[in-house]
């Protein structure tokens, strides 16, 4: 596995915005961006493939964050534009897809250790 770290957290009010970034310690083939909320499990975010580059979204998100990626650096960030109060959560980065679900935690090897976003009424 890589070690990832994240970074960009924040509190903002609705209708803010914030970038995430993460770096890693290695090349993984995907890249993913998860969020976990107190008493609520863990969900996909956005996702992009290392090679393809080609993005892919949670429902609750499209058209508001756009992940990409700097393969040469190994960082993935995440654009969080007009946030919301239901993007509360901890964000997560994860990296080394072993499957093919894209937004699915378990089929990430690698994960940060997650950075606080905060989005008020």
């Amino acid at each position: 596995h890589v070690q990832l770290r994240e970074s960009g957290g924040g509190s903002v009010q609705a209708g803010g915005s914030l970038r995430l970034s993460c770096s890693a310690s290695g090349y993984t083939n995907c890249w993913g961006w998860f969020r976990q909320a107190p008493g609520k499990e863990r969900e996909g975010v956005a996702s992009i493939r290392t090679a393809s580059d080609s993005p892919y979204y949670a429902d609750s998100v499209s058209g508001r964050f756009t992940i990409s990626q700097d393969p040469a650096r190994n960082t993935v960030y995440l654009q969080m534009n007009r946030l919301k109060p239901e993007d509360t959560a901890m964000y997560y980065c994860a990296a080394e897809l072993t499957g093919d679900r894209l937004l699915s935690p378990g089929d990430y090897n690698s994960w940060g250790q997650g950075t606080q976003v905060t989005v008020s009424s």
